[in-house]
């Protein structure tokens, strides 16, 4: 990646190209990246009293204990997601154009401490762990961007966009390993379309007469999520997963091409 910049970075040192923006003018650009959470719960917290473990585990039958559960957002549980994507635009002139564009963001499957269980009759809090189903969304987006400087040259670029994001369905399995207790795949967030939009800034190098590369950051947001607790409800635990919602930094490199 470094020695493609480097190249790129070169030819435009050499003289002016012909790619980027124009008016009437589509391109169609592949891009790839990372996403990295910055805000956002993936669960909130809450207490709740369980007067007997029994029904989850036969041998604690007529022990009480109080569910404590804490917070965890989108960094703790899933981290960085790669990202890729495909975009169409079209030129105004050769500093504005509108696009569109399809991204897919995936992270694997996260296990975190949730919170703990208190056991009075012990005395002492127990561990509660959680381990989430992998992340996956699909994100569909217009938006305009604005370059600056001139045309066949490097430029800077800042752009705006919103849509839509659709989140995979994800499941939870709870576990309290000292009590021998295991929730084990339980719906969790409902497969479901959320508002999503970001603001990014840029620059674009011409590489040939209809190619170039782009390299940009920004900040995006997906709202909440579709919970469903149908298997933690009984738990006291509905509200836990009425969020979802995300605030990340995607950082992305692309490859244009001009029409």
């Amino acid at each position: 990646m470094n020695r493609l910049l480097l190249s790129a970075a070169l030819c435009t040192l050499a003289g002016p190209a012909l790619a980027g923006p124009a008016e009437g003018r589509f391109s169609m650009s592949l891009l790839g990246g990372i996403d990295t959470p910055v805000s956002g719960d993936v669960h909130t917290g809450a207490i709740s009293d369980i007067p007997d473990l029994g029904p989850l585990n036969p041998a604690l039958a007529g022990v009480g204990a109080q569910l404590r559960i804490e917070s965890r957002g989108h960094d703790r549980v899933y981290g960085a997601a790669s990202s890729y994507g495909l975009e169409f635009a079209y030129g105004f002139d050769d500093r504005s154009e509108i696009f569109g564009h399809l991204r897919q963001a995936n992270a694997g499957a996260g296990r975190v401490r949730v919170g703990g269980a208190y056991v009075p009759a012990l005395a002492t809090e127990l561990s509660v762990f959680g381990t989430f189903s992998r992340y996956e969304a699909y994100t569909a987006e217009v938006g305009y961007r604005r370059y600056f400087g001139e045309s066949g040259w490097a430029r800077p670029f800042l752009a705006g966009r919103i849509g839509g994001t659709e989140t995979d369905a994800i499941r939870a399995t709870f576990e309290i390993p000292d009590a021998n207790i295991v929730i084990p795949d339980a719906p969790f967030f409902d497969k479901d379309w959320a508002l999503s939009a970001g603001l990014e800034a840029g620059v674009i190098i011409p590489v040939g007469g209809r190619f170039s590369m782009t390299v940009s950051g920004g900040v995006q947001y997906v709202g909440d999520l579709s919970g469903d607790d149908s298997a933690i409800g009984g738990l006291g635990l509905a509200s836990i997963n009425d969020t979802g919602s995300r605030v990340s930094v995607p950082v992305s490199i692309s490859g244009r091409w001009d029409f």
